[in-house]
């Protein structure tokens, strides 16, 4: 398992990007806008860590973000994402979003915090009974 990144929402990307840009020096690697889906994503990492990731995710439609709802989510690439996700079910852990796709899947840690998995290198083909998988992590 490798560490990926780290999202948070944020309300403001052009303030957003001033601090962590231009006052903690964090600089921004690669950008998805996503108008149909509106949302921006940008990865920014410190200079010389290029492969440890702050995703900034900017929803155009206005939010208050209360409770830590602006703390996303942490992200780890597995080998196989399957195989993981089977071993975590055989420890009990509940898989709220099945890799039905053969590229991603989410967990939830004891205290909630949402973990993202995703499949290292191309995406796996889809199989059962993961493609038959509703998001309750049950079928």
């Amino acid at each position: 398992m490798k560490y990926l990144h780290t999202m948070v929402r944020v309300t403001n990307l052009d303030e957003s990007l001033k601090f962590y840009c231009d006052v903690l020096g964090l600089r921004e690697t690669r950008r998805f806008d996503n108008p149909k889906g509106r949302f921006t994503l940008v990865m920014l990492a410190a200079p010389g860590q290029e492969e440890v990731e702050l995703e900034l995710t900017y929803n155009y439609d206005p939010e208050e973000y209360t409770g830590g709802r602006n703390f996303g989510h942490l992200a780890y690439r597995v080998e196989n994402i399957y195989e993981t996700c089977q071993r975590l079910m055989d420890q009990g852990i509940t898989i709220n979003r099945p890799p039905r796709d053969g590229h991603m899947a989410f967990i939830k840690s004891p205290d909630g915090i949402s973990i993202e998995l995703l499949q290292e290198g191309d995406d796996l083909p889809a199989q059962e009974p993961w493609a038959s998988m509703d998001n309750t992590g049950s079928w």
